[in-house]
């Protein structure tokens, strides 16, 4: 036991205190996201819109992502990260207070928006932030260790935001959440303001930088990302929802199914990682194979009509989870050094994004329609699309790469 969990700790080794310090800071706001995961539910159950409505509203929830991640990067190469994550977190906790006084579809459609634009600015800042405080040969376990503090805090999140729900009410969640995002900005200001925090990455960015918007490979990287993240985001639209009408969970029962993802990323991601690090295998062929387990966990769920199949899932999910976004998150930030570091990982966020936008709109409608059998082997479909495109694109750099040696 002493050995196992030596080599758990071994694998947080080197980290500066700045990715630390950022990685508590995701965890106090990612804590309060628990409005999030019932979102659906809330506009359905207590709103009482239709699933047509809610795939609208998510649209905008998409569309608000989707500007706010490009505006985020732009703001981030012309004023830089921590000025941009400062005003994101502030801001996005006022408005999560606001925006549940909302009524009706369209001022709904509009208040969401402009917190989800808020909000995302954030991330790409933040991803340059990560990028800045950790050293080239961390970069993959620092981001890995961000990813840990959010899915420590979304297994907080949903259970607590269960226990909310039953106790208090929906409109707790949106207090919640809104105080922990001013919280997490008083943090920053505290602990991460440029005078105090030091760069460690002394890789040098190019002169005259390229636009990530001119990187052939890049730009079908983020293809690649957008069908892996169009799968994945049904995970907080769609299939809370499957719970809820054909497995007949409770909003607590949910809310533990689904911090089981977190908790399992909280035990095992960062020993994974280290492992798979150690391995030939290159960035995008884990971007592969963690696609291929999104995939699969889809498939599982229409293979079942027993309820221990949702255990099932959500592991499969989890462990593709894990694999895919620390990888793909690695890769970004390494091609980044080639142009606009906020364009390019601007563009990463984007891909997350343009998910929001499409996903869970033509998922609620595919429901609607077609049913949830259906939905989930097309999902599957785009997945296997996905893994082909990355397989093309994994083989393309290595010819490049192979010339240039």
């Amino acid at each position: 036991m002493k050995k196992i969990l030596n080599s758990y700790l071994s694998s947080f080794a080197g980290l500066s205190s700045e990715v630390w310090w950022l990685a508590l800071i995701t965890l106090i706001n990612r804590a309060g996201t628990m409005v999030i995961p019932f979102l659906s539910l809330y506009l359905t159950q207590n709103l009482g819109f239709t699933l047509e409505n809610v795939g609208t509203i998510m649209t905008s929830f998409g569309l608000g992502s989707l500007f706010g991640a490009w505006a985020g990067g732009k703001l981030t190469d012309k004023i830089g990260y921590y000025q941009t994550m400062v005003g994101s977190l502030f801001l996005t906790g006022i408005l999560f207070i606001s925006v549940q006084f909302l009524e009706g579809l369209w001022p709904i459609c509009i208040g969401i928006f402009l917190l989800m634009t808020v909000a995302d600015a954030f991330r790409p800042a933040s991803y340059v932030a990560l990028s800045a405080y950790s050293k080239p040969e961390n970069k993959t376990r620092s981001v890995t260790l961000i990813r840990l503090a959010i899915n420590l805090g979304f297994s907080a999140g949903p259970a607590l935001g269960g226990i909310l729900i039953s106790s208090v009410g929906y409109g707790g969640l949106f207090y919640a959440d809104g105080g922990t995002c001013i919280l997490a900005s008083i943090l920053l200001l505290a602990v991460l303001n440029p005078k105090r925090a030091k760069v460690t990455d002394t890789l040098k960015i190019v002169e005259n930088p390229k636009s990530a918007y001119f990187d052939g490979p890049y730009i079908l990287f983020i293809i690649c990302m957008i069908m892996v993240s169009f799968a994945f985001v049904q995970y907080f639209s769609t299939v809370p929802i499957f719970y809820k009408e054909v497995h007949s969970l409770s909003e607590l029962e949910i809310g533990i199914l689904m911090a089981l993802n977190g908790f399992t990323i909280f035990l095992l991601e960062m020993p994974l990682i280290k492992f798979m690090e150690s391995k030939a295998f290159s960035q995008l062929t884990n971007v592969l194979f963690g696609l291929a387990l999104i995939g699969l966990s889809f498939f599982v769920l229409n293979l079942f009509e027993n309820s221990s199949i949702l255990v099932a899932g959500m592991l499969l999910m989890t462990f593709g989870e894990m694999i895919a976004f620390p990888f793909s998150n690695a890769f970004a930030m390494k091609r980044a050094t080639r142009g606009k570091q906020g364009e390019y990982l601007a563009l990463y966020t984007i891909a997350f994004s343009i998910a929001h936008v499409f996903a869970h709109n033509l998922g609620m409608k595919s429901i609607a329609k077609f049913g949830f059998q259906t939905t989930w082997y097309t999902i599957c479909i785009v997945c296997v699309v996905g893994i082909g495109l990355l397989a093309a694109l994994n083989k393309s750099l290595n010819r490049k790469k192979a010339i240039l040696e």
